[in-house]
């Protein structure tokens, strides 16, 4: 599902999503290296065309985890101890594009939104998605939102119990 329909099925689990990413202008990227250990790195989203796009350098490690085993899970940037900016999560497939009609556009969409282009050659990816998480702790609780395509987001509340955060 490109990101497109997963903002047609969960609105504002979407909304909040792009406005961590946009926040920050990074997101973590969750890959799996070739031994099967995880790898996380910093990458710059872009969302245009419907689409969630991932482009990378060149032969990057993270890049090549994801032609190898396209599973990955994003991650907005936390800056707070307490996560009270909230933290959205997403997992999914990354897509191999190869088009030049698609990297073109997507070329355009970079120059727009950071006034950057990158050039040949280098990796591109769109998200293919399969889930999505929103959390947000207010010091008293938490709050999360789950989704996964066909389904409603369901939503749950989490108070904490005893003394402190998390307690």
């Amino acid at each position: 599902m490109n990101w497109s329909a997963f903002a047609s099925e969960a609105p504002e689990l979407a909304r909040l999503g792009q406005e961590r990413f946009d926040a920050a202008g990074l997101v973590l990227v969750g890959t799996i290296r070739r031994d099967g250990s995880p790898r996380i790195s910093p990458v710059e989203p872009l969302i245009t065309d419907g689409e969630l796009y991932l482009g990378m350098m060149w032969q990057s490690k993270k890049a090549l985890d994801l032609v190898r085993d396209a599973r990955c899970v994003l991650h907005s940037v936390v800056s707070k101890a307490d996560a009270s900016e909230g933290e959205f999560k997403l997992w999914g497939r990354a897509r191999d594009v190869v088009g030049p009609e698609e990297r073109a556009r997507c070329a355009d969409a970079y120059v727009a939104k950071i006034n950057w282009r990158p050039s040949e050659p280098y990796h591109l990816f769109a998200v293919e998605i399969e889930s999505a998480s929103w959390i947000k702790s207010d010091g008293e609780g938490q709050l999360a939102v789950r989704w996964r395509p066909g389904r409603a987001a369901e939503t749950s509340v989490r108070r904490w119990t005893g003394s402190g955060y998390g307690g």
